[in-house]
């Protein structure tokens, strides 16, 4: 099981596709607050409820000054496929080998339905300006977890 993050640490700087397989890294967001938020897999109820949520709150999370970036195990192809459905306008990168996620902490063993799993854990790690961690939540739920973000963190 990978550690988890905690608040004051390094973020682990990262470079992944995204959706059109351009390359994104977390470097690219110095100065600004990023919320990069881990889910199982793009077009799953789940997962795209929380990037729905993701996206209808984009423009008051980047008012208070966040930017957002979703991480998933899937290839560009289906993030593609994921964003142009559901009208995502949310940063979606891959990260098919996972060490993103196991630097991060979201990949391991988890509960789903009662059983020991090894796979996603449905995280979000908040940056600051600086690179370091925030705020490190782990088991997050799908629904409603964007609206508890934007109330704990006061925007």
């Amino acid at each position: 099981m990978s550690e988890r993050l905690q608040p004051g640490d390094t973020a682990p700087a990262f470079t992944l596709p995204d959706a059109d397989g351009k390359q994104v890294s977390l470097s690219d967001h110095t100065g600004r607050k990023v919320i990069v938020y881990f889910y199982p897999a793009a077009l799953t109820p789940g997962c795209t409820k929380q990037a729905c949520d993701f996206t209808d709150n984009l423009e008051l999370l980047a008012g208070a000054g966040y930017d957002v970036i979703g991480v998933s195990p899937d290839k560009p192809e289906k993030l593609a496929a994921f964003r142009d459905q559901e009208s995502l306008k949310v940063t979606l990168v891959g990260d098919p080998s996972k060490e993103v996620m196991d630097a991060y902490g979201a990949f391991g063993e988890k509960q789903l339905y009662g059983k020991t799993v090894t796979g996603v854990i449905r995280s979000t790690v908040i940056v600051d300006e600086n690179g370091k961690v925030e705020h490190a939540l782990y088991n997050v739920k799908a629904t409603g977890h964007v609206a508890k973000l934007i109330k704990d963190l006061h925007i």
